[in-house]
């Protein structure tokens, strides 16, 4: 059985940081390419990272290109979400993510497991 669970959220103001990390289990992790979405209340999930499972290759939504990084612990089966100059439209829970079939960049391309962890900027 897989299990995920996502931490590393809070609250910051606009500008800050958060790392969010992670931690999977029941998954061969490293045949995976793995990813990161989010939710806000107002609008649809959506794709933001994604990460190969060799972690060479990286892919990220527009919106927070140059602001996030993405990156992979193939031995710890670990995923981690850097987000740096936060601004409040990433507010939003976060979910990370296991690619199954299609398009990395493309929300339905995965399946995810956890709760999430929160993620709020204020202005």
């Amino acid at each position: 059985q897989i299990h995920v669970v996502e931490s590393g959220g809070g609250s910051v103001q606009a500008g800050g940081s958060l790392r969010l990390s992670c931690a999977t289990s029941g998954l061969n992790f490293i045949n995976f390419r793995m990813g990161w979405l989010r939710q806000s209340t107002s609008k649809e999930r959506e794709f933001v990272a994604t990460i190969t499972w060799d972690g060479v290759k990286t892919s990220y939504a527009e919106s927070v290109k140059g602001r996030f990084t993405i990156s992979r612990d193939n031995a710890r089966k670990m995923v981690y979400l850097q987000m740096d100059s936060l601004k409040p439209e990433d507010t939003a829970v976060y979910y990370c993510a296991v690619h199954t079939v299609g398009d990395a960049v493309v929300v339905d391309s995965y399946d995810t497991y956890g709760q999430g962890t929160q993620v709020t900027v204020s202005s």
